[in-house]
Parts: C-alpha cells; sequence; structure tokens
C-alpha cells in the first residue's frame, strides 16, 4: 500500500470519476486504475461501483475512505513537520469555507499574513454549506473549516460576532422603521436562506413561535439580494455575508434596506480543527496566525 495508490483512491472517490481524478492528479487514467486495482487486489476487496454515468464508492469502501484520508493525512503531518525543522518552508493547508462571512470578509487578511510567514506553503480552499464544512472536518478531508460557533464535536477557536440583519425591499413600509421585530416578518413573502446562517434563522423563528412565509430558499447571497430588490420578499442574513458596498454605500440608491433585528441577536464565528494534537504543522501555524491578528479590524 503506497501514498500514490492512496490518494488515487481518495480523489476517485471525491470527484466520482477516474478521469477526473487522473486530471486533477496529473497523471494518466489508465495509472490512476492502475493504482486503484492493485490497492483493491491488496485489501481484497472492491472500492469502486463502476457506473455509466459516474463512479460510486462501495459500502466498504466508504468504510476504509475514512482510514485512507487519515493516513494521507498523518504522511503529510509527518513531511510537514520534518519540514517545519527547517522552518517550514513546504506543505499543505486545506481549510474549508462557509462561504462570503469567511472567504471574503476573513480569509483574506488571513491569508495575506500567513504566506508572508510561510510562503511555501501550498493554500486549497473548498466552499460549501455549513453543514458541508463541518463533514469535511469530520471526514479529515480539511485541515482547518470556519463554523458557527458554538460546536462541540471540534476543537474550536473563535474569530469575531456578526450581526444579524433584516433585509427589506426599499419601497417596503419597514425600510423606514430603525429596527425590526421578528414577529413583523410573518406576513410578508419570506426568503430563507439555506447558506452558512440558516439554521440561526430558522432556529429564531422557532424559539419565537413564529412561523414565517416562505416563498423562495435561496442558497446564493447575491440570488437573495437580488430577489429583495425586486420586490419579491424580505429576509434575514448574517451581516458579514453583504457584499462591502451594501454595508456602506448609499443606503438612498439602494433596492433595499438593511435593518438590525429588535431585540438584537449575533451569531458567532470560529475556526475548528477535528484534532489538535493530530494537526499539521501547516494548521497549527494558521492557527497561530488567528491569535495574533486583530480579528476586531477585519470585520
Amino acid at each position: 500500500m503506497t501514498n500514490s495508490q492512496l490518494e488515487a483512491f481518495v480523489m476517485v472517490a471525491d470527484l466520482r470519476s477516474f478521469t477526473a481524478a487522473a486530471l486533477h492528479l496529473g497523471i494518466s487514467q489508465s495509472a490512476v486504475s492502475h493504482a486503484v486495482r492493485v490497492l483493491e487486489k491488496e485489501l481484497n476487496v472492491t472500492l469502486f461501483r463502476r457506473l455509466k454515468a459516474n463512479t460510486e464508492v462501495t459500502d466498504i469502501g466508504a468504510r476504509l475512505l475514512l482510514r485512507a484520508r487519515e493516513m494521507l493525512g498523518l504522511y503529510e503531518t509527518m513531511r510537514q513537520e520534518a519540514a517545519d525543522a527547517q522552518g517550514l518552508r513546504s506543505g499543505t493547508l486545506r481549510i474549508g469555507s462557509f462561504g462570503p462571512s469567511s472567504s471574503l470578509r476573513l480569509l483574506p487578511a488571513l491569508l495575506s499574513k500567513y504566506r508572508q510567514r510561510y510562503p511555501g506553503i501550498e493554500v486549497h480552499i473548498d466552499e460549501g454549506p455549513d453543514q458541508d464544512v463541518k463533514q469535511w472536518i469530520s471526514d479529515r478531508r480539511i485541515d482547518v473549516g470556519f463554523v458557527v460557533l458554538p460546536e462541540d464535536r471540534f476543537e474550536t477557536y473563535p474569530l469575531c460576532k456578526d450581526q444579524m440583519v433584516v433585509l427589506v425591499p426599499s419601497g417596503h413600509p419597514l425600510a423606514f422603521a430603525d429596527s425590526i421585530r421578528l414577529e413583523q416578518l410573518c406576513d410578508d413573502p419570506f426568503i430563507m436562506t439555506e447558506a452558512g446562517s440558516a439554521q440561526i434563522v430558522s432556529s429564531l423563528f422557532t424559539m419565537a413561535h413564529l412561523s414565517p412565509n416562505i416563498r423562495f430558499r435561496s442558497a446564493q447571497v447575491m440570488s437573495t439580494l437580488a430577489l429583495v430588490g425586486r420586490g419579491e420578499g424580505v429576509t434575514i442574513l448574517a451581516e458579514l455575508a453583504l457584499p462591502v458596498e451594501s454595508r456602506e454605500g448609499d443606503r438612498q440608491t439602494q433596492a433595499y434596506q438593511i435593518k438590525p433585528l429588535n431585540p438584537p441577536v449575533y451569531r458567532h464565528i470560529g475556526v475548528a480543527v477535528h484534532n489538535k494534537k493530530h494537526a499539521s504543522p501547516a494548521a497549527l501555524a494558521f492557527l497561530q496566525t488567528i491569535k495574533k491578528t486583530d480579528m476586531a479590524r477585519l470585520v
């Protein structure tokens, strides 16, 4: 069993394609197929079901996939610890991000500081809904992930708090209010986010024993803003998820207005690692970068 065989196994499982895995790894498809066949022969199991449309992991393959990720993670940690003795000159950092709040507001400044100190580290960023990021941490697909706190499954490090705000069309009666109560949002068509703050928004209504009139569900912030701007409904989003121009521009010219909730509601953003004891030097260095950064200036 070799590292290259495990890499081929994991990549085919992630991309559900031998062809795509070969392109990603920079080798031929026959080389990927050979690596998987040798691994299957050594383990005496079938790892994949080859279908017409794609490739699926078998039940035993899914169980062994987690172990393969762990082994690759340990290999990378060993390689980085060896490099760390020479000043952490090389390695890979895999980061999971759940949308604009982390990708556009928090990560750029953090990565700028990180790369100044560790220019040899290759950084990979995967984006997805917050639930996906947490699953990636569990599966060890990423080293560090942005999460909404609290999150008891992992070791977490707080970053900042982010206010939840209401967005209403500029011609809406509530556009002139200083703040908006949750019950005032139950009559209008509601646009439910399915991005990073989805669970918080749903919980707000549930805890208040209120039922919003959900007309749309949107996973993209820009699509949600467009719907509100066209007068299709109202919504609640995290303020850091909004484009900077929406937060700092001329509110009189915007198609929607941003108002705080009454009483105010905040979500707390942090980063998480599966287990700090097993974290790679590149991941530990990223955590140190966070500790040394004044996060208040980033938000």
